[in-house]
């Protein structure tokens, strides 16, 4: 047997098995290099930034403003709101390039229109330059160009409704944009109280103005955030990315009576208008149980020469030495401390000098030949608001005890300036509003000390107090003892409901006691009906209260400049009705250098005058009490 026969001979490979073979192996090497080229693409290649900005949608953020609270008088009127004002814009190239010679033509002929609607509406072009604006900035290829001024809903409504703007923004080119803007129903009253906006957020940035500034956190609430992407058809939210609501702000209530506040400042720019010599001048109505300020009027001189304006809060931001309202602060710490049982206590009235100091009052020779007496009693100093009686109680009961030496015996001068703290008058309290100023009381420990010093308090020098410290304190003699802190805020609310209530508190539970703040109320009323303050006697309701006036000092410390010019302060300060107090009130002017005299019982007590005799019209307490007893707040 052959070899030949017996060996299998290899069998030919299938051209198709090899061709598919061959394909795979060229697949599979392209597929590396596909994955090979993805990943140098993702890892290292970058596109050409031009064609990438053409080719992919950009994204923004954009913020999304909150809608402001309003801010309400204490019935609940609105005093700051926000509202909505739209800006009309006009994409004028819109259908251009689409538009056959026919369409482009029934396009302008829409315009002339619009034109003509716009030129109604606006006033501020005639229809002729409204269209030849559209049709030179269409011709220009401008796409934003501006339409009339900021508008209400009301014009809103009626200019989308005009030709051409009627068939939409993709057809007219119409774009509008919306924001709120801050008003003030009331215009300029109380406007340093409330404060200013614009364009929904705190004017300035490092400074609170008034109750829009410190409560901005409130009122302000929280923007919201959205991402927009850029398509065909305009800017659309981009729904693959988060989206924070915005929260609206909250509502302030505040004390304020817009009604009050009105009679407030028409009552002291009657006063002022007219007087050139003044620079400003500040009017304050609280109510004396509560402390709650139903008026606060500031008034000042723009630049010195203007109309008065409120621009500066004078009430907290300005201290200065109050005169003789500071002479009831020293009636009530020798009351307090038991050194005078009764007002009728009398001291000597000869030549006026007090005893171990520099202070002389040279009324009191004057006095004392009229009355033809040498005593004068404590009620009759503060009727004619001797110094010599007040500088004299403070130093005789208060003064250095010369036997311990020098530097030593100051247990007493510190004991009446302790006194003083503890009515208030020596610190800057928690207030609604930023500014109120810290008052300057001297002190032994930062000075040399004699007891002209300590006289000089007691008449109201030497001191420097705000009109709110003033008046907190004669609050609290109207209140019986009871010192309340003066506030502005009353509840914070969110769609009408309360979320945070404020309202009244207590500064000191008893400055002094009844007995004590009856004792001061006769005085108070004796100044009204036969001392400083005569003009307020027949007010339509007894008053209670005391005049004050002091002098600026120059660079020199002089209380006068070479040509004798002086800078009044003047004041006066108290409550009504002096019986039954309702509401206690400060009115303090400023002048500027000048020759004629500005004292607390001249514009201040004619202005508070006004303010009460138009209040007890207006107010149902004094009806109640009227009703109650009919002799007791009317004259």
């Amino acid at each position: 047997m052959s070899t030949e026969a017996t060996t299998p001979k290899p069998k030919k490979r299938d051209r198709i098995g090899v061709i598919l073979y061959l394909l795979y192996v060229l697949l599979l090497i392209a597929s590396l290099v596909l994955i090979l080229r993805l990943a140098g693409i993702q890892l290292f290649w970058k596109p050409d930034p031009k064609i990438a900005d053409a080719l992919t949608p950009s994204n923004t953020v954009s913020v999304i403003e909150p809608a402001r609270g309003n801010i309400l008088d204490a019935e609940g009127r609105l005093l700051a709101i926000s509202c909505p004002i739209y800006q009309f814009y006009m994409d004028c190239t819109v259908l251009k390039d689409t538009n056959t010679p026919e369409q482009e033509q029934a396009w302008l002929g829409k315009a002339r229109q619009l034109a003509e609607g716009l030129a109604a509406e606006f006033g501020d072009k005639t229809a002729d330059q409204y269209y030849k604006l559209i049709k030179d900035s269409r011709a220009a290829g401008k796409k934003y160009v501006r339409i009339g001024r900021p508008v209400d809903r009301n014009v809103y409504n009626r200019v989308i409704e005009l030709p051409l703007f009627r068939e939409g923004r993709y057809r007219s080119g119409m774009i509008v944009e919306q924001e709120h803007i801050r008003q003030y129903p009331y215009g300029k009253l109380a406007r340093r109280t409330i404060g200013f906006v614009r364009n929904n957020k705190s004017q300035v940035t490092n400074t609170h103005i008034g109750l829009e500034g410190k409560f901005d956190y409130v009122l302000h609430g929280q923007e919201g955030r959205e991402w927009m992407r850029v398509t065909d058809y305009g800017r659309v939210r981009n729904s693959d990315s988060a989206y924070v609501k915005a929260m609206d702000g909250k509502d302030l209530r505040i004390t304020l009576n817009i009604d009050y506040q009105d009679i407030a400042d028409k009552a002291l720019r009657e006063q002022i208008t007219e007087e050139p010599d003044l620079e400003g001048a500040c009017l304050v109505l609280m109510e004396v149980s509560t402390g709650a300020i139903r008026a606060m009027v500031n008034l000042v001189r723009e630049d010195g020469t203007g109309p008065f304006e409120e621009i500066q809060n004078l009430a907290i931001g300005r201290k200065g030495e109050p005169g003789s309202v500071f002479k009831t602060v020293t009636l009530m710490s020798v009351l307090n401390d038991g050194f005078v049982r009764s007002l009728d206590e009398t001291l000597p009235a000869t030549n006026g000098n007090v005893a171990g100091t520099s202070i002389r009052d040279a009324h009191i020779p004057d006095f004392a030949r009229q009355h033809k007496t040498n005593r004068i009693s404590i009620l009759d100093g503060f009727k004619i608001s001797s110094n010599y009686v007040f500088a004299t109680l403070a130093v005789k009961n208060y003064g250095i005890d010369k036997s311990k030496g020098r530097g030593k015996g100051l247990e007493k001068t510190e004991r009446f300036l302790q006194n003083i703290y503890n009515y208030k008058l020596g610190e800057a309290f928690a207030f609604d509003l930023d500014g109120l100023q810290t008052p300057t009381i001297p002190s032994p420990a930062t000075r040399y000390w004699t007891d002209t010093d300590l006289g000089s308090i007691g008449f109201g020098y030497s001191t420097e107090e705000t009109p709110l410290h003033i008046l907190t304190f004669y609050n609290a003699i109207a209140n019986k003892g009871r010192m309340m802190k003066p506030y502005l805020v009353e509840d914070i609310e969110e769609r009408g409901i309360v979320t945070e209530r404020r309202g009244p508190a207590v500064l000191n539970a008893a400055v002094c006691s009844k007995a004590v703040a009856d004792t001061i109320t006769r005085a108070l009323k004796a100044v009204t009906e036969e001392g400083t303050a005569k003009r307020l006697k027949d007010a339509k309701c007894a008053v209670a209260g005391k005049t004050g006036t002091s002098f600026g000092t120059y660079a020199n410390g002089q209380y006068q400049d070479a040509q004798g010019r002086r800078k009044y302060q003047g004041t006066f300060v108290g409550f009504f009705p002096a019986d039954a107090p309702q509401y206690s009130i400060i009115c303090t002017v400023y002048s500027k250098p000048t020759g004629k005299q500005f004292q607390g019982g001249g514009i201040p007590a004619r202005a508070i005058r006004t303010v009460i005799d138009k209040l007890y019209n207006i107010d149902p307490c004094f009806r109640e009490q009227l009703k109650r007893n009919p002799t007791a707040t009317t004259k």
